[in-house]
């Protein structure tokens, strides 16, 4: 076993820390607070590399696999939550999708302009009343013969009012539950039978926009439908499965950051004539959290390596996301105790690493839903694949 990074991956390590610190850093604070999405950073990102990973090298891929998007996301994330997002939108969710289901023409089309940031990239799944139950959507996609008409409602999309080109799930035939659904590949501008709103309620991830996506007949072609007609189930579970690997790859990135500003802060905080990081209870606190992040690590390292050997690794996967999800949420708890009152302020990070952590107990499925496909893969009811 090897457990240190190549050179080269240890740059792409230097490059996306120092992008954060020096491109998202200096902003963040006004961004925050004014919740605001800058696209011009994800065309930064996509003219660095960030989201070639996974995908051909003849669709625009750099020749680099799942770790080193982890290792990637992970940089950023220490900095923003938000701004890993990308990772998801651009790369592990539609670009890796289209690569592996779609035409040839469909990547050529589509996943070069995902990868360079110049299209803005979603998916959408989640519905009003259908989240972790996917195959329970109410979208359908009616073939009318020189289209198919599009009907229904997403929320909770990530990109949804900035969005270009993304992939849409919806049902074909609703009479086959979860083999009658169908992907596609939408834009979702210009197109009158498209209407989306933004969400600007959210707890955290406050530079993500998230928003809301109604098709009310919504005309769109024959060649959208991406990979065959009633197998978008498939490709539904089958992108989930690497989506998580970049959520989980954000866990360990917030964790990080939180652990960082909660060592800094105990070893220039003074109570009682000593810095509070000499008080048994603040030591208890950090090696707990120091603890936790680093098998979090291992877990999500391991997990995008079984992706990169193309060995199976739902299993795995789940784990990494289940616990490095978990994992974050407990740093950034105990960061804004060790904080103080001060963690209760938004002058200090401590308070949006929490608020940015608990987003991911919830997306790409919830911490509860990892348990079961964990629970059912060790039982041996189903396949690790």
């Amino acid at each position: 076993m090897h457990f240190g990074l190549t050179e080269e991956q240890q740059m792409m390590q230097d490059m996306a820390k120092n992008f954060a610190e020096n491109e998202i850093l200096p902003t963040l604070e006004e961004d925050e607070a004014n919740h605001r999405f800058r696209p011009e950073l994800v065309k930064k990102m996509g003219g660095q590399g960030f989201f070639g990973c996974v995908v051909a090298e003849e669709h625009g891929g750099n020749g680099f696999g799942f770790l080193e998007s982890v290792i990637l996301a992970e940089q950023i994330a220490r900095i923003s939550g938000s701004w890993r997002l990308p990772f998801n939108m651009q790369n592990l969710g539609p670009a890796v999708t289209v690569d592996k289901f779609g035409t040839e023409e469909q990547k050529q089309r589509f996943i070069p302009d995902w990868v360079s940031g110049e299209s803005m990239g979603f998916f959408a799944m989640t519905e009003p009343n259908t989240g972790s139950d996917v195959a329970g959507m109410g979208t359908t996609a009616t073939d009318r013969g020189d289209h198919w008409e599009l009907n229904g409602q997403k929320m909770w999309i990530s990109n949804a009012h900035v969005g270009d080109w993304g992939l849409v799930y919806a049902m074909t035939d609703k009479s086959k539950k979860h083999k009658g659904m169908t992907c596609f590949i939408v834009n979702l501008k210009g197109n009158e039978g498209i209407i989306t709103v933004p969400i600007e309620t959210k707890l955290g991830l406050h530079c993500a926009p998230t928003g809301e996506i109604a098709f009310n007949e919504a005309k769109i072609p024959k060649d959208s439908v991406l990979g065959e007609i009633n197998k978008g189930f498939q490709v539904c579970m089958w992108q989930l499965n690497n989506t998580r690997i970049g959520c989980a790859a954000g866990a360990i990135g917030i964790a990080g950051g939180a652990i960082e500003a909660a060592i800094g802060y105990a070893n220039e905080r003074s109570q009682f004539g000593q810095k509070i990081g000499a008080y048994q209870m603040i030591q208890a606190q950090i090696a707990d959290m120091v603890a936790e992040h680093e098998a979090a690590r291992l877990l999500v390292y391991r997990a995008a390596w079984l992706k990169d050997q193309g060995r199976p690794n739902q299993h795995e996967t789940s784990m990494a996301k289940l616990f490095a999800s978990e994992a974050a949420v407990h740093a950034a708890s105990e960061t804004m105790k060790i904080f103080g009152s001060f963690g209760f302020s938004t002058e200090y990070p401590a308070e949006r690493f929490l608020r940015d952590a608990q987003s991911l107990r919830v997306v790409e499925g919830t911490s509860n839903i990892q348990k079961m496909i964990i629970a059912g893969i060790s039982l041996g009811d189903k396949d690790n694949r």
